[in-house]
């Protein structure tokens, strides 16, 4: 078997070598005066206020700055938390429609209260935020609610949220500021009839027919929430697959999934031109590769193409912090940038832009600061699309085995063999084993199927252990479970399945 152990390897900092600019080690800049702290952290989402926190864990002077004047940042207010609340009672009011009646339960009529719905989401992202200032008070991070911005590598102006200014002082300082919505050319987001990802969680109706630009994690998300509460949705992508980091064969049986639920795709498609035409938006689009143009025709249009780092107006080019074309902040293997004392993690430096990594990111770095040493495996970072059936993946796709030109092996295993997804009349999706063929060290897991993204976490712990397909083959699951399933693919890899 090909067990690791991550207790024997050294703690460090693991960044592929494209990620960074500096390997040179730099001092910390210092800062008179006795309000001084230890650490500054500019930007309050998961990244920041997990920083904060760890910091004042280790015995640090710690402050936190955050505009939004709320914690959490977008993640939390505008992000992964509503879009998890929406998807979940979306779904709930999709299974009491259609799958409801089969297990017996029945009604003699259902219906959305999208006020209550949205009252709800609003319930949970009230409590948790409170939830991270009430961490504050417990570990002694001082709170400071207004925009930030640099006089110096050691100090930062920030206009508070009250229309005061106030100077913040520290020796080490993180950028933490997370990322905004990508734009498009030629386009205006009103929030209204043209969102982003933030407005499409405050719609006040049900778009008769929503328009999505772009088929990424998303765009799905947000567009799976409004078709199952009946909008007509189409979604328009430029490339010729959706969520084209994901692996291909599941990503193939992904978008069969989408489109059994009436959602619609346009791929290879650019979007020239948007337009609000009285109550409705008119879309001008044409083939990616050039050709006749088309129009199409929504009540509202989500523009989820993307998101860049949020690093203007932070003075950055006043101290001299280097950034790279995209605006990402350059940083070595200790996110430490050019400029002694200023370090940078999250969605403003290379790598995913996930709410969790950024997490990692934070710990790790204050870690460092702190005279330790931090970790953060970019390769192992799960991601997952939240949509009915989710999709969560870690390590490498086919393709990219394929294209490293390393021999490999596959095992699969349908969730239509599974005990328990057949005993809830859930069973739609696959578990993918990619392990090498010599050694049968595990490369990568691809799950499609409910609750992939909790599934997937035991793939995480075997990548970083460097298990093999049969250490997780061998492993005793409990009867019946969902994973099952995994073990399953696990022994279709290194030899055959059970039950199958």
């Amino acid at each position: 078997m090909a067990i690791g152990s991550l207790a024997r390897r050294k703690a460090s900092t693991i960044l592929s070598s494209r990620y960074l600019k500096y390997s040179f080690s730099l001092s910390r800049g210092y800062a008179s005066g006795s309000d001084e702290n230890d650490v500054v952290v500019i930007g309050g989402g998961p990244g920041g206020y997990v920083a904060a926190i760890k910091a004042a864990q280790l015995g640090l002077k710690t402050t936190c700055i955050e505009k939004r004047g709320t914690l959490g940042g977008t993640c939390l207010n505008v992000g992964c938390i509503p879009s998890k609340a929406l998807l979940h009672s979306s779904h709930m009011y999709h299974e009491a429609q259609h799958s409801f009646a089969s297990h017996g339960v029945k009604f003699s009529s259902v219906e959305v209260d999208l006020p209550a719905m949205m009252a709800q989401k609003d319930k949970a992202v009230a409590g948790l935020t409170r939830g991270i200032e009430g961490l504050f008070k417990k570990n002694k991070v001082n709170y400071v609610k207004g925009y930030g911005k640099f006089l110096s590598p050691s100090e930062v102006s920030v206009d508070t949220v009250e229309g005061g200014n106030t100077i913040v002082k520290g020796k080490n300082i993180i950028i933490a500021t997370g990322s905004d919505v990508k734009s498009l050319p030629g386009l205006t987001i009103d929030e209204k009839r043209i969102v982003s990802s933030t407005g499409a969680l405050a719609l006040t109706e049900i778009p008769k027919k929503l328009v999505v630009i772009g088929a990424g994690y998303i765009g799905l998300e947000m567009g799976s929430v409004w078709g199952r509460l009946g909008s007509e949705v189409t979604v328009v992508e430029f490339a010729s697959d959706i969520v084209p980091t994901m692996d291909g064969e599941v990503r193939k049986q992904f978008q069969r999934s989408l489109e059994k639920q009436k959602m619609k795709f346009m791929l290879k498609t650019k979007v020239v031109s948007v337009d609000t035409v009285g109550d409705s938006v008119k879309l001008t689009l044409e083939p990616a590769a050039g050709g006749e143009q088309t129009t199409l025709e929504a009540d509202v249009v989500l523009v989820s193409a993307g998101r860049v780092p949020f690093t203007s107006g932070l003075g950055l080019d006043k101290i001299g912090v280097e950034t790279d074309k995209a605006g990402r902040i350059l940083v070595n293997e200790r996110f430490a940038s050019n400029v002694p004392g200023v370090y940078a993690i999250g969605d403003v430096i290379p790598g995913p832009m996930l709410a969790h990594k950024a997490e990692e990111d934070g710990v790790a770095c204050v870690e460092f600061i702190a005279g330790k040493e931090g970790h953060v495996d970019y390769d192992l970072v799960p991601g997952v699309c939240y949509t009915h059936p989710e999709v969560a993946s870690v390590g490498k796709t086919e393709e990219q085995v394929k294209a490293l030109g390393v021999d490999y092996r596959v095992g699969k295993f349908p969730f239509l063999a599974n005990s328990r997804a057949k005993a809830i009349d859930d069973a739609e999706g696959i578990v993918k084993v990619i392990a090498e063929k010599g050694t049968d060290k595990i490369l990568g897991v691809h799950i499609m199927s409910s609750n992939a993204g909790e599934l997937i976490h035991e793939a995480v712990l075997a990548l970083n252990y460097g298990a093999s397909s049969e250490d997780i083959a061998r492993t005793c699951h409990a009867h019946p479970t969902m994973s099952e399933a995994l073990k399953e693919a696990a022994m279709a890899t290194y030899d055959k399945p059970i039950h199958m």
